[in-house]
Order: structure tokens, then sequence, then C-alpha cells
């Protein structure tokens, strides 16, 4: 299944940071290439994204890219110039008296360490940036559930807590003779009623778990997915760029049930001002005294799940 974001895509060309002869290819890569390479919404390649760890990675994943493409030029560059230049039909003679070089297997055993040190060396940097979780601004809890979210806001937003649950017309539409046509629902599958609220420019710790079996949270923009797993804490960050906000949207991508492909991951990103005034709403919400009979606030219902 597709997994898109609502905002404008952004279609800029990330170009991997590191080595200068690696970005050289890169460069030359661009020349060759042309479209194929700028246009990263094509299907064909990683999004860019829109947080820092997305444009490292993607810059990771490029650098490593073109220097594959490098040594299979070389590589095949050297093949097809033997079979070509020494074939059998232009009188090539076999050298049955030769005879092994140390000089050349100590090249070819230390080209490819060299080669798999550089790649490792920023490789590293990006796992290592991955994993600090430090100095967060906002932290949200996440737990999952079959087959929906509940997102428990920590520091400045304490208190705001809801399920989040796949959107109602998703939900009737792909009931087994439901009559409705899934291509007229927008965002089919991929829409909740209430959506994760951050603000840009903030970096945003998750702590994910899990009340009943594995789940796991993903958001491709991102950059991120981690498991989300029954008695344990995992943990993510990431920092959605000022300028960048929207409507993002993911899915779990753990095999959680029967349901599995009803669990949508929906992230609204606002301004801080206009999460600010978002997290009074709900605060404010949450004061208002309940009429008799009116039963839990929605924000704390558990929405039953139809089956197919």
């Amino acid at each position: 299944m597709s997994v898109t974001r609502a905002s404008d895509n952004d279609n800029r060309i990330s170009r991997p940071r590191g080595f200068p002869w690696a970005r050289a290819l890169f460069l030359a890569g661009l020349a060759a290439g042309g479209n194929a390479v700028a246009n990263t919404s094509n299907g064909y390649n990683l999004p860019v994204g829109v947080t820092s760890l997305s444009e490292a990675i993607y810059g990771l994943h490029m650098e490593v890219f073109w220097i594959c493409v490098g040594i299979a030029v070389v590589v095949f560059g050297a093949m097809i110039y033997s079979l070509v230049k020494f074939r059998h039909s232009q009188g090539a003679v076999p050298d049955t008296t030769m005879l092994h070089s140390t000089k050349v297997e100590i090249i070819w055993t230390i080209v490819p360490v060299v080669i798999l040190v550089v790649m490792a060396v920023p490789a590293a940097e990006v796992i290592l940036k991955m994993e600090d979780t430090r100095n967060s601004e906002l932290s949200i809890r996440v737990t999952g559930y079959q087959w929906k979210w509940q997102y428990q806001y920590m520091d400045g937003a304490e208190g705001v807590n809801f399920f989040s649950t796949l959107s109602r017309d998703s939900n009737f539409a792909r009931q087994l003779h439901s009559g409705i046509d899934p291509n007229t629902v927008p965002n089919y599958l991929l829409n909740v009623d209430k959506p994760m609220v951050v603000p840009s420019g903030t970096k945003v710790r998750l702590l994910l778990t899990s009340q009943d079996v594995i789940h796991a949270w993903w958001v491709p923009d991102f950059g991120v997915k981690r498991s989300a797993i029954p008695g344990f804490v995992n943990e993510l960050w990431f920092r959605v760029d000022p300028g960048k906000e929207g409507i993002y949207r993911g899915q779990c991508t753990s095999l959680c049930g029967r349901d599995h492909g009803f669990m949508p991951v929906v992230v609204d990103v606002r301004t801080p001002e206009d999460f600010k005034k978002w997290v009074e709403e709900q605060k404010a919400a949450l004061k208002q005294p309940a009429a008799p009979g009116d039963g839990p606030p929605q924000s704390a219902q558990v929405l039953p799940q139809a089956s197919k």
C-alpha cells in the first residue's frame, strides 16, 4: 500500500554528506540520470522526508548507492574489457603458466576493507544520531492496541490523552458487501478520527509500548520506525523542520492480527503557536463536567473495531 503525506511533495535533491569523491560520483550520476535521480516521489527511491533524520538517512543511502555504482563500473568494466580484448576469435591464447600473485591478493583484500570502513563511518554517525533522544522538548507515550493507538502527552502538554482509531468512513468502506467504492473515500485506510498533533521545530520523543501484541509505529516522511512491544518501552525521536507543517501518514508495520491493515498512523504537524492553542483546547475540554449519561469523555473511549 502506498503511504504518502498530504502536504505538498518535497522533490528537493538531498546531496550526500561525507567524502568529496562520493559527492563527485553523486553529481556525475545526476548529470547522467537527470530527473530519474532528482524526483524521489516516483516510487523507486527513498523519500527525502521532512526531518533532519530522514535527510541524513537519505544522504547516507545515496552516498552508499554511488559507491556501489563506482564499484560496479570498475568490476564489470574490467570483465567486459577482458572478454572483448582477449577473446579466442582474436587469437588470444590462455597463459597456463600464470601463478598466483601475493601482491594482488593483498590488494584485493585491503581495498574491500577500506571501502567498508569508508561506508561504516557515516553509517555509524547516522545510527548514533537516530538513538540520541536527549534534550527532547516534548514526550509522548504511544501505546499500541488491536487495532488503535493511544497517545498520552507529557511535559507541557501533560494530561492530554486520547485514542486514535481508523476513521469511520474507511471503516465502513472496508466491510464486506458494504457497497462503498474505496476509491471514493479520501485517504482510504490511511485516516483516523483523532491524529497525533505535534509542533514543528520541536524535538519530539516517543515512548513506545503495547498493551497486547507487537505493533510498530512508522511514518516514512519522518524516517523513523520502532516496534511497540508488550512489557518494554522503546524510544524514538523526530523533529519536523519549520515550514513543513501538514498531515503525515504511516501505518503499523507489524503483523499484529487480522485487522493489521486497518491501524494507520496520522500526525498533524502544526506551528508551535497553533500547537499551544490545541493543547489549551484539549485541557479545557477535559475540565468540562460531563452531563449525566454522557459516559466517559471521547478522548478516553475505546471504540470497537468492526471486522470483515
